[in-house]
């Protein structure tokens, strides 16, 4: 079996999909305390990547995302698929897993 070499430019989002990229994990506390590795939380911040061209709807029509590329969204905890593309952590989402846009 051949290896299958991906770069973002390749992924391309089907329907109302998202490919998020993962914004780095904290290093420390509040309080200053810095964070091993394996104690740090899954991040829940990312910037959109690419985008799917939308839903279709009863009619036949799609319906456009509300996200568009480069805008940074906060989505569900554990919502997603989890993919790593060299050293870059991305998550492909449902639209509907995503809980704001943040400015």
């Amino acid at each position: 079996m051949a290896a299958v070499s991906l770069s973002v430019s390749t992924v391309k989002p089907l329907g109302d999909r998202v490919f998020v990229k993962v914004s780095a994990a904290e290093e420390k506390t509040a309080g200053g305390l810095y964070l091993p590795d394996n104690a740090k939380e899954k991040p829940q911040v990312g910037e959109v990547v690419a985008v799917g061209d939308g839903k279709f709807k009863d009619d036949g029509a799609r319906q456009p995302l509300d996200v568009k590329v480069g805008e940074k969204v906060l989505y569900s905890k554990y919502a997603g698929t989890d993919i790593k593309l060299g050293t870059d952590e991305y998550v492909l989402l449902s639209e509907k897993d995503i809980l704001a846009i943040v400015s």
